[in-house]
């Protein structure tokens, strides 16, 4: 008579070693009490989804606040999709928003006791893990082929029974030790399945830590668990891996919970003890039906956070925007810390939402000018630099040119107690910053200037001259030079005073306002520009008046 252990070293003959020796092997971590162990496991598919980085975010959070572990483990059994050097650019780009693993799949190299943390070198543990099962009876050969199984899922839609192999639509499950063995000798193509004991119109009661407890219909499918590549599928390879690395919490989308049964019934079946789950909810955009859909790679380019990184976002923007979807304290608590010292807020599972929060770009960006405005001079330059080499030519060829004139354009209105907050990425800087550079002004001068129509152009010229020849380029502050301005608009006939104006428009040509906004059209090429001073001060005596009468010039044509 052919035992379970027969059919066990008939598929595995060269496995020796068994669970106990994994168990001696992987022991339990030696942790401080309360510390949590989470993971990161991505597929090296393809580039890091927003959502992903929110998951290890929030894996990273937990983990250190617990002085717990937080490691990162590379799933790389589906071969066909695996995308070359995805799993490095992954782990880059972790580094970029600072979520760093302690341990653990870290590109080049790996880190930690508990490996090895790609999947795909863990064969022998898998292998180990079937076998066992095998020989107790909880996983059995299938020698079913794909057509077999079509034809059972086609039989199944006739019957109106709910599809998969299970039961007694399970062809192999009671195949008798004497044909499992004869079909392994006999070089029949094979895959393992586990055996289930569950029953679907049964519901089992799980815990988890963001929505409770809550039931779910039990598992009673016999699911492939070792494919005839040698593999394990992810259900239970993630199940071994877990266990053996000690994760005491996994944290994950969602999309999982449907897959909770199995995870649960695995670890159930052999006897080990399960982590806690936590099923983040999924980021969401809306479709243009005003329908809620998830945030996707297709069709959403801040689904990938390459789009952020490439753009120039600073990294923290994006980061404390994913920690208001984290946590509903966290915006109100990030302010009253002036947007500094996030590590030190404390995550709760309890304070997470159970909604998928709709992706808010305004949010974002709001974060980004508020980081971006606390910076000084200095560190904004270094960071654009940074940036623009290695993304934006344009960009890098004018900060490389002439740094200390940059520096003095990213200064303006830096220095205040209320500082400006007009970056907040600098893919785009140069489009706000380009009126600087004397070719990209007379490029957006060439695109036409709107000037107020209410004036004419021998107004404008007269007005522009006027200024050239009588406002002084040596005042020291501010105040003098405007008021130098309003001795310039009183002879040319401009109210020095908006009351005044209004009592009377028909008396003036126009207000301050109106002789500022020539001045800054001459010089910016814009109507909103900044502080018409300041951009005075950086661009010199010599190039305003350049500037002012190439601008006459092309108005008396």
């Amino acid at each position: 008579m052919i035992t379970n252990k027969q059919i066990a070293e008939a598929i595995f003959p060269n496995i020796t070693l068994t669970i106990e020796d994994l168990e001696k092997k992987y022991p339990l971590r030696n942790l401080p009490k309360g510390a949590e162990v989470t993971r990161f496991a991505p597929s090296p598919t393809g580039f890091l989804h927003t959502g992903s980085l929110f998951t290890s975010m929030v894996c990273r959070k937990v983990a250190s606040q617990t002085q717990g572990i937080f490691y990162v483990r590379l799933e790389d059994t589906d071969v066909k999709r695996e995308v070359a050097g995805a799993g490095q650019q992954l782990l880059e780009q972790l580094r970029v928003f600072n979520v760093v693993p302690d341990e653990g799949y870290l590109g080049e190299k790996e880190k930690g006791s508990y490996g090895p943390y790609i999947q795909s070198e863990r064969a022998e543990i898998y292998s180990i893990a079937v076998k066992h099962l095998l020989e107790i009876g909880l996983a059995y050969p299938c020698f079913c082929s794909e057509e077999d199984v079509e034809n059972l899922r086609l039989e199944q839609e006739k019957l109106k029974c709910n599809p998969g192999y299970y039961g007694e639509f399970a062809k192999c499950r009671n195949l008798s030790n004497e044909e499992k063995y004869q079909k392994i000798k006999n070089g029949e193509k094979f895959i393992v399945r586990f055996r289930s004991g569950g029953n679907h119109e049964k519901k089992i009661k799980v815990i988890d830590l963001i929505r409770g407890e809550f039931e779910i219909a039990e598992n009673d499918q016999d699911i492939v668990i070792y494919k005839s590549d040698g593999l394990p599928t992810y259900h239970f390879a993630h199940v071994v891996d877990d266990h053996f690395m000690r994760t005491t919490t996994v944290i994950r989308g969602e999309e999982w919970i449907a897959s909770l049964p199995i995870h649960v019934q695995i670890f159930d079946a052999i006897g080990w003890k399960k982590p806690n789950y936590a099923h983040l909810p999924l980021i969401m955009k809306l479709d243009e039906n005003g329908n809620k859909r998830k945030l996707s790679k297709r069709l959403d380019s801040e689904a990938a956070v390459s789009y952020f990184i490439e753009n120039g976002y600073p990294p923290e923007a994006l980061t404390m925007y994913l920690m208001t979807i984290v946590n509903s304290n966290f915006e109100e608590w990030i302010l009253s810390h002036r947007f500094e010292k996030m590590e030190d807020f404390v995550f709760s599972f309890k304070k997470m939402s159970l909604d998928g929060a709709l992706f808010d770009m305004g949010k974002v960006n709001f974060f980004a000018r508020e980081l971006l405005a606390k910076l000084n001079k200095d560190e904004i330059t270094a960071l654009a630099k940074k940036y623009a080499d290695k993304y934006n030519p344009d960009l890098a060829k004018v900060i490389n040119d002439n740094p200390s004139y940059f520096t003095n354009i990213m200064n303006i209105d830096r220095e205040k107690a209320n500082p400006r907050k007009d970056f907040e990425r600098f893919g785009n800087m140069l489009d706000i910053i380009g009126f600087f550079y004397q070719d990209l002004y007379e490029k957006e001068v060439a695109e036409g200037l709107e000037f107020n129509p209410k004036f004419s152009n021998e107004d404008l010229i007269n007005a522009l001259i006027t200024i050239k020849e009588q406002l002084s380029f040596d005042h020291e502050d501010e105040q003098s030079w405007f008021n130098n301005l309003k001795e310039i608009g009183a002879e040319l006939g401009y109210a020095t005073s908006n009351k005044d104006y209004k009592a009377n428009p028909t008396l003036y040509k126009g207000n301050m306002s109106d002789l500022a906004e020539i001045l800054r059209i001459a010089l910016t090429s814009r109507k909103n520009a900044p502080n018409l001073y300041s951009v005075m001060q950086v661009l010199g005596k010599e190039e305003s008046i350049r500037r002012i009468d190439y601008i006459c010039s092309l108005l008396k044509k």
